[in-house]
């Protein structure tokens, strides 16, 4: 993941690989040896010996198939659905943390887009504000997200009209999320509340809307959110990645992508340097540089660890799974 972050940088291609087979082999080997040398008499080289030798081996053997063709457009290309993403904040996950690297825009509020998009990818300060707001619910349990599907009486978005509601409830069964913006009485939580709302065009006494995949929403009462592809999140990374300034120089890779607004690091910060790194969580060489993400970089490691989370769920196009194989006996 992290090297296809580095080609993806400097214009070279990203390759995806499906683990379709895994051998397991071991190897045990033990031999013992022993004598008695016995000389005339009572001589002092009489002696007994012996000797013994024990070695294991770990072989296995890890059969690859590259993703190509409908699969790759279904993994890589297409954009994450908003129903699979949003409940992943459920579980803990930074909510701000998880639409910076999968929302590209937000009720027309634009995250980063990095290459040509000016030296701050074309951000909005007001797209990391509300990112900022609903940390700050979520980790007060001042908001939350809540799954249903169509024909439950408790998914209707406020503002939606009865009439679509009519059609939906004929229409096939889908899975529906739903921002809820939970009851408090802290005037400082209403307040970060009603500047949600604000931000989100919703009605000022709205408890829940209605997350959409778009760049706008259809109807009042939903909030509509444009999401990105693994390719568009991996390429958003690639942006931000520190680089030889020579690199930049000679126009092998253009410059860094810096912070908008309240931000004041990337996602994922991923260090380069010509000597290997002591302290690494990921590392990897690419044209005689290293890249490394840092072993005490815990915000890093997070983000890191969820775009390989969005990576399994973007996986639309299921294939068996890997066969392992462990040799008994």
């Amino acid at each position: 993941m992290l090297l296809n972050i580095v080609r993806i940088r400097y214009a070279d291609p990203p390759t995806f690989l499906d683990t379709t087979q895994v051998i397991a082999g071991y190897s045990v080997s033990k031999s013992v040896s022993g004598g008695f040398y016995a000389y005339p008499a009572s001589a002092i080289g009489n002696y007994l010996f012996g000797t013994g030798t024990v070695t294991a081996g770990e072989n296995p053997t890890f059969t690859y198939q590259p993703v190509t063709g409908e699969q790759y457009a279904e993994n890589i290309v297409r954009p994450i659905s908003p129903t699979v993403i949003m409940p992943l904040s459920l579980g803990g996950m930074p909510i701000d943390t998880l639409l910076r690297l999968t929302a590209q825009s937000i009720d027309g509020l634009s995250n980063v887009r990095g290459l040509g998009a000016g030296p701050f990818g074309g951000g909005s300060v007001r797209f990391y504000l509300l990112l900022h707001d609903l940390r700050q619910l979520q980790i007060a349990g001042a908001m939350t997200i809540r799954i249903t599907t169509d024909g439950d009486d408790t998914g209707s978005s406020l503002g939606a009209s009865k009439d679509a509601h009519k059609e939906d409830h004929h229409s096939d069964k889908k899975e529906r999320s739903f921002l809820v913006l939970s009851s408090t009485s802290d005037n400082n939580l209403l307040a970060i509340q009603a500047e949600v709302r604000r931000l989100l065009h919703l009605d000022p006494h709205a408890t829940e809307a209605e997350i959409v995949y778009g760049p706008s929403p259809k109807r009042p009462g939903q909030i509509a959110i444009l999401t990105r592809s693994m390719l568009a999140m991996l390429t958003q990374l690639a942006y931000e990645v520190e680089v030889p300034d020579e690199d930049v120089r000679v126009g092998r890779t253009p410059p860094t992508i810096d912070q908008v607004g309240i931000e004041n690091r990337p996602e994922v910060v991923i260090h380069a340097g010509k000597r290997p790194p002591t302290r690494r969580y990921a590392a990897v060489r690419y044209n005689d540089v290293w890249f490394w993400i840092d072993e005490k970089d815990f915000q890093s490691k997070l983000a890191f660890t969820l775009v390989q989370v969005l990576s399994a769920l973007a996986a639309t196009n299921h294939s068996p799974g890997a066969v392992v194989t462990i040799p008994a006996g």
